[in-house]
């Protein structure tokens, strides 16, 4: 039986991945700070399991690990807006949290079996935009906002202890996910829940940006591909193989939740956000190779998504 720890399990990303890893049976020590954007109630959800174990913790102040497998690190501050006003969160829990963890294996004691592996997630964004292709995970980083200068930064943490240090890890770069549980500060809950309160959808930019969509439990499950089948010490781009402007998946969440095809009255185009990508693509041969793809159809899950949100809306 592995033992993992799941930083921000309460999370969007973190639910997912402590669900498949409670559901194999792992020991898993969830740990969460609890922001404004974790869900407590997956706190119950979670405790149902007798492997399970919470731990209330912001991941730059953890001081102890026990005896573990895995340390999957989701925790992360991911809105860009937010970014943009205040970088001092994003650097905290981005960076300064990466090291705490990093340090934290480093410093393992002796008597422990093994130092875990580090399995952390970083985001497509850390690559910049591109307007054509794909990149691969050996291409340079080159991110355009404070969120994604944070996640880069981790990233280069993660391999400069990699090196110096000889811990070993493995480094996630994932498109934009989507699915149930998102907190309604990202474009498909924030969409719906302006729709319940008569208010327009602020498309930035013109709707113009490109995103990759991927499924949050696609994501996961490429967590546990990599973990049965994946080398350490290595970067795995996830794509969802399915792109779009922003304008076109507003188009098709007003057309779900108004049943119409007159969809632009419900959107105000006049908002526009620095450091905004126009494309993001990634290229995940690599993980492929494994035997992962993606499962979740964008244009079949759109409808559950925002009828969900529509009915459960508890934020």
């Amino acid at each position: 039986m592995k033992v993992v720890y799941v930083t921000g399990c309460l999370g969007f990303i973190g639910s997912y991945v402590t669900r498949k890893c409670l559901a194999r049976g792992w020991m898993v020590y969830g740990v969460d700070k609890c922001t404004y954007a974790a869900n407590r109630n997956l706190i119950k959800e979670f405790s149902e399991y007798s492997n399970f174990t919470f731990l209330e913790e912001d991941i730059k102040n953890l001081k102890h690990l026990y005896d573990c497998d895995y340390v999957i690190n989701t925790a992360a501050e991911s809105h860009v807006g937010n970014s943009i006003i205040d970088s001092g969160e994003f650097i905290s829990s981005n960076i300064v949290g990466v090291r705490n963890l990093l340090d934290l294996i480093r410093n393992r004691p002796e008597n422990c079996n093994r130092r875990p592996i580090l399995f952390h997630f970083s985001t497509d964004e850390v690559y910049g935009d591109i307007e054509d292709g794909e990149h691969t995970e050996e291409h340079l980083l080159h991110p355009s906002n404070p969120y994604s200068a944070s996640k880069a930064s981790a990233d280069m943490l993660v391999l400069a202890w990699a090196r110096t240090y000889n811990i070993e890890y493995i480094i996630l770069r994932p498109t934009n996910n989507y699915g149930i549980g998102q907190y309604p500060e990202k474009l498909i809950p924030l969409s719906v829940k302006n729709m319940i309160r008569g208010r327009k959808v602020r498309l930035h930019n013109g709707g113009t940006p490109i995103r990759n969509w991927l499924h949050a439990d696609d994501t996961a499950e490429s967590v546990m591909t990599i973990i049965d089948s994946g080398n350490v010490n290595e970067i795995y781009n996830v794509a969802g193989g399915f792109e779009q402007t922003n304008a076109e998946t507003v188009k098709k969440i007003v057309s779900v939740h108004h049943n119409t095809d007159d969809w632009k009255q419900y959107v105000d185009f006049s908002y526009s956000r620095q450091g905004q990508d126009v494309r993001y693509a990634l290229n995940d041969e690599k993980l492929r190779a494994l035997g992962w793809s993606p499962k979740k159809v964008f244009d079949e899950e759109i409808k559950s998504i925002v009828e969900y949100y529509k009915n459960n809306f508890i934020w």
